[in-house]
């Protein structure tokens, strides 16, 4: 029989044994973290974006798409409609367009989604948004009635007009400086792949 001590003794050396084998055990659990969702945990607002030209457009256009919609909804009678209805079909979809653009915009929400180029869907949604506030506003003021609502309608969408030509040039000047940052990053992720593939010649046999 053995003593208290050698067995306490024994079951010591076991447990330090047991305690080695583990963690050179190559089944080991990985201790490095786990990345979480981000989800909307990390949304944050920047102010330097709402404080810039083109923050500042894309609120202006905003708020006169908005007014200008207001403006044509409160037309209860109207011969012939047409131009009312493509004016409110215009005002309507160029808020909630440019709407959704400043929220992703003013939250970085934009960068979790890279596979969009935002510089060159800015620049198409400013660029239709101006031709067709423009045309809208023509056929509505040759159309009207000379109503308040309908006068204040064309005043607003006239004023859209101008405030998303002026974007429109910015963006059009931002998409030309993008074009060139684009290619070098698509350079440099091409010779990281490359130098990775190089440096591990196993997976190159694999794929062989």
């Amino acid at each position: 029989m053995r003593s208290g001590e050698e067995l306490d003794g024994f079951e010591g050396e076991a447990s330090s044994t047991s305690m080695i084998s583990g963690a050179s055990s190559p089944y080991q659990p990985t201790t490095e973290p786990v990345s979480q969702r981000r989800g909307l945990a990390g949304l944050r607002c920047d102010p330097d974006y709402l404080r810039g030209a083109l923050g500042c457009l894309k609120v202006a256009q905003v708020i006169l798409a908005l007014i200008a919609f207001i403006c044509i909804e409160t037309i209860m009678e109207c011969s012939p409609c047409e131009g009312l209805y493509f004016f409110e079909f215009v005002s309507c979809s160029a808020f909630v367009v440019t709407g959704v653009l400043l929220i992703l915009f003013s939250l970085h929400l934009h960068t979790r989604i890279p596979q969009i180029n935002w510089n060159l869907t800015d620049l198409v949604n400013t660029g239709l948004s101006t031709f067709f506030f423009f045309i809208a506003s023509i056929v509505l003021a040759a159309l009207n009635h000379k109503t308040g609502a309908e006068i204040a309608a064309v005043i607003f969408g006239f004023l859209a007009t101008a405030v998303y030509a002026v974007n429109t040039f910015l963006a059009v000047q931002k998409w030309r400086v993008s074009i060139p940052q684009q290619s070098v990053n698509d350079y440099i992720r091409a010779r990281t792949e490359s130098r990775d593939m190089d440096g591990r010649p196993e997976i190159q046999r694999l794929d062989t």
